[in-house]
């Protein structure tokens, strides 16, 4: 089976498990008559990355591509497999200080780790990107959802 045909199986399994547990979450009493109820959306999610995988599973292959996107286990060091393992310890390291440090910094601080990662060095264009879009996010889940992240170091708030 080819490699994006896998990729699909393992994205089908975690939407099956995630629309799973999305159904089965226990909701309060007044959460009951809701018309938005805390599940909905991600029951949504979960359907759409079923049918999504199930596409991709399902769908012939064409016979132009046949190979192509196989991984040459020969060839491994030919793959930028370095900066995927920095990314995920990047990821690691943010999940693990986004409190000490708060969400606005943590945040910042990761878009600009990860971009230089990924081979961005345009500092003038990915601070304000980074600045802008983790200030719209913190203000929509802060004050739209209501959900408190701290936004500053533990030192400052």
């Amino acid at each position: 089976m080819a490699l994006d045909k896998w990729i699909a199986v393992i994205f089908l399994t975690v939407a099956v498990a995630y629309g799973y547990s999305a159904y089965t979450y226990p909701l309060l009493p007044f959460e009951l008559n809701m018309v938005f109820l805390p599940n909905t959306m991600p029951m949504a999610l979960s359907v759409i990355a079923i049918i999504l995988s199930l596409i991709v599973i399902l769908s012939p292959k064409p016979a132009a591509a046949e190979g192509s996107d196989e991984i040459d286990l020969s060839k491994l060091r030919d793959y930028k497999l370095g900066q995927a393992f920095m990314l995920i310890a990047a990821m690691v390291i943010y999940a693990l200080a986004l409190r000490p440090i708060g969400f606005l910094t943590g945040t910042v601080v990761f878009l600009v780790a990860t971009g230089w990662i990924l081979g961005e060095r345009r500092l003038h264009i990915m601070i304000p990107v980074a600045l802008l879009g983790t200030g719209v996010v913190w203000f929509l889940v802060q004050q739209a959802l209501g959900i408190f992240l701290r936004p500053l170091p533990w030192f400052m708030s």
